[in-house]
């Protein structure tokens, strides 16, 4: 199965649904179900009776509210904090490593490395955006 473009510990903020606008931590991915677990967003309720745990002891139900799931395709990793916080695409690129064999001999090899395109996309703009100004 394919990854995802989120993992657990971003920041993300929710394009669709209840909670849009909402930013928050990923806590938790479920891959095979293509479905995420945010931080403060899609709070349901659940009904809880008394139950005894392991050690016989009593433990007190009642009304939990927690984080449900939301699919992957309704969240955007966001970049930066505070007010310049935005949201951006994920791309990824094959870099060429050097890694070593257990004999001690070096060989190449690529690895897959996600980046924000965001940035990349604020990358090529810099050296036109000085380009233009020296033109004026």
């Amino acid at each position: 199965m394919k990854g995802l473009h989120v993992k657990k510990g971003d920041r993300v903020k929710v394009i669709a649904g209840k909670d849009r606008g909402t930013i928050g931590e990923i806590i938790a991915v479920d891959i095979e179900r293509q479905r995420v677990t945010v931080q403060g967003v899609n709070i349901v309720k659940r009904h809880l009776r008394d139950q005894a745990n392991s050690s016989g002891a009593q433990v007190k139900g009642g009304i939990v509210a927690s984080e449900a799931p939301i699919h992957v395709s309704n969240v955007q990793l966001v970049v930066g904090s505070g007010a310049d916080a935005q949201v951006s695409r994920v791309g990824y690129r094959r870099e060429e490593v050097t890694k070593r064999r257990a004999d001690g001999s070096e060989y190449t090899a690529f690895r897959s490395v996600r980046y924000l395109k965001k940035e990349e996309q604020a990358k090529a703009d810099k050296p036109a955006k000085a380009k233009k100004e020296a033109d004026k």
